[in-house]
Formats: C-alpha cells, sequence, structure tokens
C-alpha cells in the first residue's frame, strides 16, 4: 500500500496533466471559434454538447458517478466556450433563485448571467438581441405548470433549445441563530405551500407571508431581524444567513423544470431529445381525437400535454405538447405533419436535448 506522501505526489502530477490537458482543449476551443465566427455560426450549439456529456457518461467507468462527471465537464464546456465568445443569458430574478440555479447548471458559471424582473422581461431580452438565450421556469412536479410561460409562446417567434430540471431543496434561514426567535416567515407562494406541513407543525402560529421570489425572502429576512425565509442554500450563502432547518419540502422528489429559449431550437438530433408544438383544433366532435392519432400510429409519445385559452375568443383553447424524439426524425417528422393537417393553428416550438434529473 502506498503511503500518504506518495498517493499526494501521484495526486499533484495528475493535476498537472489536467491542467495542460485542459489548456490544450482551450487553445482547440480557440481555434473552433474563429472558424464560427468567419462563417457566422452559432457559438453555442446544444446538440453537440448534449452529445459530449452523453458520451463521457456511457464511457465513464466510475468511481466518479454520471451527475458528477456532467458537472465538471459543463463547467470545463462553459469555461471553453467563453475563451471563443461569452454567452449571455437572461433569467427570471434575482440571483440565488432556483432559475439563476438552473441556468448555472445548463449554462455553466463562465457565462454572462443576467437577473431579470419578469418571465417576459426575459423573453424580450431574447428577442430584442440583447442576450443570446433566456432561461424560464415551466412547470413544477408538484405545482404544475406555469401558464404565463406557456402563454408568451402564442405572441413569440422565438424557439425552445433546452430544458433544465432543478431539484427544488427547500431551508428554513435567519439572521437569528434560534429557531424560537423566529417571528415570521418569507418565502414565495409556491414554496410555502410545498413546506406548509413543517410550518404547521414546527411554527404553527407565526405570521407567513408571500414575495415575490424565494431570493426576495432570504433578502428580507437578511435585513429584518426576527423573521426567516424558505429559499436556496445558494440564497443562505448569498444573504450570509443561518440555515435553521434543512429541507422541509413536503415531498422530496421535487423537481422544477426550465426552458431554455433563443433565437432557434437545436437544428440536429442529439438521440436524446423532446420536441414541443401548440395546436389548436376545430371546435368539433373528435377534433382532438384525431389530431392526437399520428402519434399513436407512429409510436411517438407524448410526456406532456396541457390547454390553454386562446384569449382570442371564448372556449376556444390552444394545446401545449411535449413529444419524445426530434422533429427531423422520420416518424417525428411524419406525425408532425398529419397532426398539422388536421389543425387550426400550429406552431412548432422548437426541438432541443432533454434534461437531466439530477
Amino acid at each position: 500500500m502506498k503511503s500518504l506522501s506518495e498517493l499526494r505526489e501521484e495526486i499533484d502530477r495528475i493535476d498537472r496533466e489536467i491542467l495542460a490537458l485542459l489548456n490544450r482543449r482551450a487553445r482547440l476551443a480557440q481555434e473552433v471559434g474563429e472558424i464560427k465566427k468567419k462563417k457566422g455560426l452559432p457559438f453555442y450549439v446544444p446538440g453537440r454538447e448534449a452529445k459530449i456529456l452523453s458520451k463521457l457518461e456511457e464511457i465513464n467507468q466510475g468511481p466518479l458517478p454520471p451527475e458528477s462527471i456532467r458537472a465538471i465537464f459543463r463547467e470545463i464546456i462553459s469555461a471553453c466556450r467563453a475563451l471563443e465568445e461569452p454567452t449571455k443569458v437572461a433569467f427570471l430574478g434575482p440571483q440565488a433563485t432556483f432559475t439563476h440555479l438552473a441556468a448555472l447548471k445548463h449554462f455553466g458559471t463562465s457565462s454572462d448571467l443576467r437577473p431579470m424582473d419578469s418571465i417576459q422581461e426575459v423573453f424580450d431580452e431574447v428577442e430584442k438581441g440583447r442576450v443570446d438565450y433566456g432561461v424560464v421556469p415551466i412547470e413544477n412536479s408538484i405545482e404544475g405548470i406555469v401558464n404565463y410561460t406557456i402563454d408568451m409562446f402564442l405572441d413569440t417567434d422565438l424557439k425552445i433549445s433546452g430544458e433544465i430540471f432543478v431539484s427544488v431543496n427547500l431551508h428554513l434561514m435567519s439572521k437569528e441563530a434560534e429557531l424560537s426567535k423566529v417571528k415570521k416567515v418569507y418565502s414565495h407562494r409556491h414554496a410555502i405551500a410545498q413546506a406548509r406541513k413543517w410550518l404547521s407543525e414546527n411554527l404553527p402560529k407565526i405570521e407567513v407571508e408571500e414575495v415575490s421570489s424565494t431570493a426576495k425572502a432570504a433578502e428580507l429576512a437578511s435585513r429584518e431581524p426576527g423573521t426567516a425565509a424558505i429559499a436556496s442554500e445558494a440564497a443562505a450563502l448569498l444573504y450570509d444567513l443561518n440555515i435553521l432547518a434543512k429541507n422541509i419540502q413536503e415531498l422530496s422528489k421535487n423537481f422544477t423544470r426550465f426552458l431554455v429559449i433563443g433565437k432557434t431550437d437545436s437544428e440536429f438530433p442529439s438521440g436524446r431529445d423532446k420536441t414541443s408544438v401548440m395546436f389548436s383544433t376545430k371546435h368539433v366532435a373528435g377534433a382532438l381525437f384525431k389530431a392526437l392519432q399520428p402519434f399513436a400510429v407512429y409510436d411517438v409519445n407524448l410526456s406532456k400535454i396541457e390547454s390553454r385559452p386562446t384569449k382570442k375568443k371564448p372556449w376556444e383553447y390552444v394545446f401545449f405538447v411535449d413529444i419524445e424524439g426530434h422533429r427531423k426524425e422520420d416518424r417525428v417528422a411524419k406525425a408532425l405533419e398529419e397532426l398539422k393537417e388536421t389543425c387550426s393553428f400550429f406552431k412548432i416550438l422548437g426541438s432541443y436535448p432533454a434534461g437531466f434529473k439530477e
């Protein structure tokens, strides 16, 4: 068995090798960036990055788990992409919200991340070309769909180029060091709903106030004595708060899904893709059945279907559908073409690499 000093020397040697290889990769990325710039090609290619991560996961023999491999290489890719050109990303702010965590998880810390005050502002920034991409919430596994995000797609030409899943772990945090000194709790309404059982058992007589985000709650708790916030661990770090209780959400498997929006979607299949579409049917018996029938015929799985009022005529609806597969795959393309023929309104929102639930 090797001694501690021998093991440390070997680790140091491997670190030097890793450093040399990282810089070699970075120089190659710079050359790629120059070629892309000359040809007018996008610097960020979602399908290409998804394939890199999938291939690394496939050949990984451990002991590092797949989620660690993805996290490490996302940061490597982010840093190398920044040498080509820093990716500008708008997200529903402020900092330390779960949307901010989603943007960091997808684009890495080397990207230029910009907080926005509303979902509409995120869409506007992307449409006006002030940023390259936007990150917005679309649904929570407990609270359901974010209707405002779906409605925004009715009036925009922006596409979905990616999706991100973030595990929602909620903690009670405060400047106070003891739970007994907390007299008021702030948080977003979804976080309050997810922590209601814990609150009723541990702080039954305490006032609970809804605010615009979990990060806003943490900011208020950092300024007001005797208050606490329900928020993420990142918010506790950002606002220097004590975590008085961890994981107070009712269900442990609670995820929020986010969408990456941009001027284009992922043009080529990555091998693990989704396609999102919106459509309306004629107001006749069996219209929805006929519209969805091609997916069964071509063995295409629907992972989600939601309906929303069109807001143009009472009792008329638009359907939002997630499909497993890329729009350029033969069976998906055929199903979409037949769907389009039955619709009064049809719109492909984009094909993109499917996210990982980590």
